[in-house]
């Protein structure tokens, strides 16, 4: 069924032309496909789908390989039951608010956030909506700040967890593009600069338009938690440093909340499994020695990849997320080959 479906789609994009019993097929298709978008049960998402598709398709192939993205019969099927009816969704939700929509995407390295960051505001092209995004990372204070703080705190030895952001900046930039306040200025991190220590460069950019707003980030949305959770914390929380670096900053989540609540609509990027996420990192570092590029050895991965573990561990922190309806709106589980599993919206 699915192999006709997406042979049926690729007939659709080259001749825009079907059968009343193909059509039958994917309407099929369209009520009984597993992803549970409310978006979907509207009678006219196959006809807004089919009309968007051929006009989507060539823009979108393009974007498909310039993120090396090459199973076509993939990315084709993730289009039509992912992101086409999540863009559309997103667009409805924007439609039934006045101001701006401010969508937050939490996920890690690996699970598709950069995908998705490009293509849905490529959909919305389509749709006549303009569209602004940035990262948490946009936010990091700048290199000599986090100098300060590493002398204040020595176990600040990498940028990322909570106490390393400007968030004043963010509540600001998030106000003045909810209140369309055009020009907005928006901050820039750059990675290369002190070395691969990297520093954000303010007024980088120059907005105007942005009905939708994505918000992404590592640890955009999570909220803090009771000290009960660090009675028995998992691996690799183990020594009583470790949970003291933890639970520091479990604290320093508080201030995140005022940022978090300027988000309309929170998407949280799953794996199966959170241990994928250095087993990933291995591989993309393997790739960049091989390439010639500097890289680290498995030893300093782990190290790096344990140090966020210990900051902000998943298991405390995401898995609690993915069952809070009143927090989480949708949960897409990726699996280890980085392909949707599964994507549902959490239940009380």
């Amino acid at each position: 069924m699915e192999s006709l479906v997406i042979n049926l789609l690729f007939e659709w994009i080259e001749k825009n032309q079907l059968s009343s019993s193909q059509l039958q097929v994917l309407k099929d298709d369209n009520q009984n496909n597993k992803y549970p978008l409310v978006f979907k049960n509207n009678c006219n998402l196959l006809q807004k789908k089919l009309d968007i598709l051929p006009l989507l398709y060539p823009k979108i192939n393009l974007l498909f390989n310039q993120l090396k993205l090459t199973n076509k019969t993939n990315n084709l099927h993730n289009l039509w039951h992912f992101w086409l009816p999540l863009a559309l969704e997103l667009a409805d939700k924007k439609s039934q608010q006045s101001h701006p929509l401010t969508i937050g995407i939490l996920g890690g390295q690996g699970t598709g956030k950069t995908t998705l960051t490009k293509i849905l505001p490529l959909i919305w092209q389509h749709l006549n909506l303009s569209s602004v995004g940035f990262s948490l990372d946009d936010l990091y204070k700048t290199y000599h700040e986090r100098q300060k703080l590493l002398e204040i705190d020595c176990r600040l030895i990498w940028r990322g967890p909570p106490i390393t952001h400007n968030l004043q900046l963010g509540i600001k930039i998030l106000n003045q593009l909810q209140q369309r306040q055009y020009p907005v200025a928006m901050p820039r991190f750059d990675k290369s600069l002190y070395h691969g220590c990297g520093d954000c460069i303010y007024n980088s950019e120059i907005v105007t338009q942005g009905e939708m707003i994505i918000f992404e980030g590592w640890f955009v949305g999570v909220k803090p938690v009771t000290e009960k959770a660090f009675i028995k914390p998992p691996y690799p929380i183990v020594t009583k440093e470790d949970k003291q670096f933890a639970l520091d900053c479990n604290e320093r989540l508080k201030e995140y909340i005022p940022l978090w609540e300027k988000l309309d609509y929170l998407i949280i990027l799953n794996p199966e499994d959170y241990k994928y996420s250095l087993q990933w990192r291995k591989k993309a570092e393997h790739k960049m020695i091989k390439e010639g590029k500097t890289g680290m050895n498995d030893k300093e991965i782990e190290q790096f990849v344990h140090y966020f573990w210990k900051a902000l561990h998943p298991d405390i922190y995401i898995k609690p997320l993915t069952k809070n309806p009143e927090i989480t709106d949708l949960v897409i589980n990726i699996n280890y080959d980085h392909c949707i599993s599964k994507i549902y919206q959490p239940t009380s």
